[in-house]
């Protein structure tokens, strides 16, 4: 049976982290502390793998189910979230690094024509 967002609401700790299921490898893992994180259990390659999706109540259900389906888009394209995810990343990194690197360039050239 799906989750609601009343049963994600109530659900308390344990003693060790519990999960609660969705739909579509969709989880909610309650750790004993009290957190709650969205996750996704899915295959590739053969082997089982695990997605974080983020962490209630910061990621409604609708924005866990959401990213769900977009991550099983990618698989049904035999792509790999996790690969896809750690490539935007370092995507992004490389871009901050490069227009950091363009902005100190300018800086420096401002400065030489002060001096």
């Amino acid at each position: 049976m799906p989750l609601t967002d009343t049963a994600i609401r109530n659900a308390k700790p344990a003693d060790k982290a519990r999960k609660q299921f969705d739909g579509g490898g969709l989880y909610l893992e309650v750790a004993p502390s009290g957190g709650k994180w969205w996750r996704l259990k899915y295959r590739y390659g053969g082997k089982e793998k695990r997605l974080s999706l983020g962490v209630y109540p910061d990621v409604p259900l609708k924005d866990a189910r959401e990213r769900r389906d977009e991550a099983r888009k990618l698989l049904a394209n035999d792509i790999d979230p996790s690969e896809h995810r750690q490539a935007q990343k370092a995507a992004k990194e490389d871009r901050v690094a490069n227009s950091f690197e363009a902005g100190a360039k300018v800086t420096s050239l401002h400065e030489n024509r002060s001096a």
